[in-house]
């Protein structure tokens, strides 16, 4: 088992790793949409959000030679479920046919009052 750290990410805000890589598997941490250079969210809403958290979990994966093709699973967390059509769009843009298997869902709350998470699984070839 290996920890993936990388600074073009956020640091982990807790006792985890951005990213485990066992075997050919790149396990990629939830992603918040946290700018890494200044610690803030982006302006704007749950589109904006959702672009920065696809841009932090690629970092970590590019850290390891990946990329979003490299992708698997994916796992949405939403503060919203009216948020699913504007995220819905964007993150349609970072991932191509065969499009990786999801799961998307709203919960209570999320750290630091983001609109929307995303964690990964990634299969090394």
């Amino acid at each position: 088992m290996k920890a993936l750290n990388t600074d073009k990410a956020p640091a982990a805000i807790g006792p985890y790793s951005q990213a485990i890589r066992t075997g050919n598997l790149v396990f990629v941490s939830g992603q918040l949409p946290i700018i890494p250079e200044t610690g803030a969210f982006p302006e704007g809403g749950v589109q904006e959000q959702t672009h920065q958290s696809l841009k932090n979990a690629r970092a970590i994966l590019q850290s390891e030679g990946l990329d979003l093709k490299d992708v698997v699973k994916t796992t949405v967390f939403l503060s919203d479920i009216v948020n699913f059509g504007p995220m819905n769009e964007v993150y349609a843009e970072y991932f191509t046919a065969p499009y990786p298997a999801r799961c998307a869902f709203a919960v209570k709350d999320l750290p630091k009052g983001a609109l929307v998470e995303i964690e990964l699984i990634a299969e090394a070839h």
